[in-house]
């Protein structure tokens, strides 16, 4: 056997992806380049790793089996990289978390200067929808999510960031009913907030228009399609070049907040601790310098 930790590495990947173009992307590697390590790890076996139907990569169960073998490797190679640093004194580790969208225009900010103090951590910052943000909690895959409305039927500990400000907007300064109303998708907070606000005042309607990403939302917003209620967080550039416009409207803004929550009776790594003790140290400093413009609203 000659397959390579680098072989092992995109082929992790491929499995996690289940395509080899979405794991070249992930890689920052060329699609030829993915497809031929992994048919140089392919030749070490007699068995299929992968399978191709139609247009579709399965992995088989053989493969599922290297793969979870891969990654216990990786995993220890990696914690040998650690166990270097710690003994020069270095404070390393992986922190992993996981982010409702619009999150990523908060999270950013209160990681940069902690990874700059600690070069030996590393992180994973998984942007995603709400329900997976939860579901990734209440399996303990992650040490961190961030949210902005607290999960039903959970035991969490919380450390609020910012306050979450959600407003009706539109490409123009007034609103034009005969618009429709763009609407995040199930499962998103956004969605709740925006579906509670117009049903409790407007009565149910039908959603005319339903998009996955609140990047989607903007755009079609932007393009005149229709009006979103959408978190101020996000729009700083577009206010200032009033591509869009906040629509006056009673009761609004939806105010909660930003959070970073992790279960109740976690025990934190050594890690978790400190990036929580760094945003309870710096967190006046990091809203003043980098959300000034946003507390104004």
């Amino acid at each position: 056997m000659n397959y390579t930790i680098h072989q092992l590495q995109i082929f992790l990947k491929v499995v996690q992806t289940r395509s080899v173009t979405k794991a070249s992307e992930e890689l920052f590697m060329t699609q030829p380049a993915v497809s031929i390590q992994l048919r140089n790890l392919q030749d070490q076996f007699e068995i299929p790793l992968t399978e191709v139907i139609g247009r579709q990569l399965y992995v088989t169960d053989f493969g599922k089996e290297v793969a979870k073998i891969a990654e216990r490797v990786i995993q220890e190679l990696e914690n040998i990289n650690y166990k270097t640093q710690a003994f020069q004194g270095i404070l390393t580790g992986k922190l992993s978390i996981s982010s409702a969208s619009t999150g990523k225009y908060v999270i950013p900010y209160f990681l940069s200067g902690f990874l700059d103090e600690h070069k030996g951590i590393d992180i994973v910052l998984d942007v995603t929808n709400k329900s997976r943000v939860i579901e990734s909690l209440k399996n303990n895959e992650i040490d961190f999510a961030l949210v902005s409305v607290v999960p039903e039927r959970l035991e969490v500990e919380e450390e609020l960031l910012i306050e979450n400000k959600l407003y009706l907007m539109g490409n123009t300064p007034a609103r034009n009913e005969g618009k429709p109303l763009i609407y995040r998708e199930e499962g998103s907070a956004t969605r709740m907030a925006m579906e509670h606000y117009f049903e409790s005042r407007e009565g149910k309607q039908r959603k005319r228009m339903e998009l996955t990403s609140n990047e989607a939302v903007k755009q079609a917003v932007i393009a005149g399609i229709g009006h979103s209620i959408m978190p101020l967080i996000g729009m700083r550039h577009e206010l200032m070049s009033k591509e869009i416009h906040i629509l006056p409207m009673m009761d609004l803004p939806i105010i909660t907040k930003w959070r970073l929550i992790w279960l109740k009776g976690k025990r934190l790594s050594p890690v978790s601790q400190a990036f929580l003790d760094y945003i309870r140290s710096n967190k006046q400093h990091i809203l003043d310098h980098n959300f000034s413009w946003y507390l104004k609203y």
